[in-house]
């Protein structure tokens, strides 16, 4: 089958955006606010975390042409630092950046379902994970069963986002001009509630830049990308500055109907904006949301059981993974995988401190990538590269990146220090499962066995 082509920047872009767009917004905009202090410097975080997005997006455009291979980070890393460096990666996006990811947004779309129903308290802590549970469970079961269901659903759904969004900002543009902006005033809008530290500014970035993730999905599909070099980076230049727009346009929205308070009251901030302006409609942004959220996951688990099939057809997990059911063309095995590991983490994390675990491993994988980005132009000078950048571009992201990592493992040192230390498991799994090739007859007869149970 011929796989698909995004020929115009249009297509692009629409791919960009609509990667870009997710969930996030309707989540991180809480903590980014704790974090920041103030809602004059929160607006800043969002505007700055768009711009720092565009700086990676350009160095993925210099590597996404220079090794024209679809797969990303994980392909770019493997080709430039070797088979361990690539294969962490890919452990780390198995075990932490995915089933995390799919976590936080099942949490999302139970917390905006049951909010309507405890109006004046937070949803009961075990009514919200079985919700998510039942989710994840429904949608696993989905693309187990079928692809064109599952994409028909990301068609579908992906309308409850836009149609969130853009009532948000409506509504909110409409406040402002009725001289609704109180929150918004200068005098105001910079007064901290508490003493602000580069450690807790770095969190707020940490929080903005889940909302946020995505702005590398070109690279995952570079090899459909028709004419990269001239359309990669236009694409970039159109998207990024779009979407940091409509970000801080919904921000600035709900700072036109809450207080700081009130936003970090609220269990769910764009149902709590319904409840305040939009009346007897109120029940239109729950709804919006939860079909956003619900889109978001069925989204994630599809591109991540892809994720664990591609890293077993390359032999960096078992092989197992690699299978797909021979009727429905569904990596069944991959998707249980990645389904088990969501409905653990549900059962131990808490939503913002889940955004901070997966925003820090994020980084450290697109840190550790544009370093490669270097590491070549040193060691192979005359590559041909069709897009080259500033090497300040690169220089001045690998130093935002360092103090960001640093301060935040400073503030959370538990829940950061816990990523880095489930990345760094895979380095004998790697030597064990990957580089030792004389592996002893009898564990090859066990993994047969368990195949075959399967």
């Amino acid at each position: 089958e011929k796989p698909l082509e995004l020929h115009s920047v249009s297509q692009q872009k629409q791919v960009f955006i609509g990667n870009i767009i997710g969930s996030g917004i309707f989540i991180s905009p809480k903590g980014v606010l704790e974090h920041a202090g103030s809602v004059g410097l929160s607006l800043i975080v969002w505007v700055l975390g768009g711009g720092i997005c565009a700086l990676g997006s350009l160095c993925y455009a210099e590597l996404g042409v220079t090794i024209p291979k679809s797969g990303g980070d994980y392909s770019y890393v493997t080709e430039i630092f070797g088979g361990l460096v690539g294969f962490l990666l890919l452990w780390s996006a198995v075990l932490i950046m995915y089933p995390t990811t799919l976590a936080v947004i099942a949490l999302t779309f139970s917390n905006y379902v049951l909010q309507p129903a405890f109006q004046n308290c937070v949803p009961p802590f075990i009514a919200t994970r079985l919700l998510a549970m039942i989710c994840i469970l429904f949608l696993t079961w989905v693309n187990c069963s079928s692809v064109r269901w599952a994409t028909r659903i990301q068609d579908v759904f992906t309308v409850g986002k836009l149609l969130a969004l853009a009532l948000i900002i409506i509504v909110g543009l409409v406040q402002i001009c009725r001289g609704h902006y109180d929150a918004l005033r200068p005098s105001v809008a910079f007064e901290f509630s508490g003493d602000p530290s580069v450690s807790e500014i770095g969190l707020a970035f940490l929080q903005a830049s889940f909302a946020y993730s995505g702005w590398n999905f070109l690279n995952y599909v570079t090899e459909e990308v028709v004419e990269p070099r001239k359309n990669l980076p236009r694409a970039i230049y159109i998207s990024i500055p779009l979407v940091t727009l409509v970000y801080t346009l919904t921000n600035i929205a709900y700072f036109s109907s809450m207080s700081p308070q009130e936003l970090l009251a609220s269990n769910a901030v764009a149902v709590t904006f319904g409840e305040k302006l939009l009346g007897m409609f109120s029940w239109v942004m729950p709804i919006s949301v939860a079909l956003s959220t619900f889109g978001g996951i069925n989204g994630y688990l599809f591109t991540s059981s892809r994720l664990c099939f591609a890293g077993a057809r390359e032999g960096h997990l078992p092989y197992l993974l690699a299978m797909i059911h021979l009727k429905n063309c569904t990596p069944i095995p991959a998707l249980l995988v990645c389904c088990m590991a969501t409905v653990l983490i549900l059962c131990i994390g808490e939503t913002h401190n889940l955004i901070n675990y997966v925003s820090f491993i994020n980084y450290l994988s697109y840190g550790v990538t544009i370093a490669g980005l270097l590491y070549l132009r040193k060691t192979k000078p005359n590559l041909h590269r069709p897009i080259k950048v500033s090497m300040l571009i690169p220089f001045s992201y690998l130093l935002f990146w360092a103090v960001l990592l640093c301060f935040s493992l400073y503030s959370e040192p538990v829940v950061c220090g816990l990523g880095m230390v489930i990345m760094l498991t895979g380095v004998p799994v790697y030597f064990i499962g990957v580089h030792w090739k004389n592996k002893p007859k009898w564990i090859y007869s066990v993994v047969g066995e368990s195949v075959a149970c399967v």
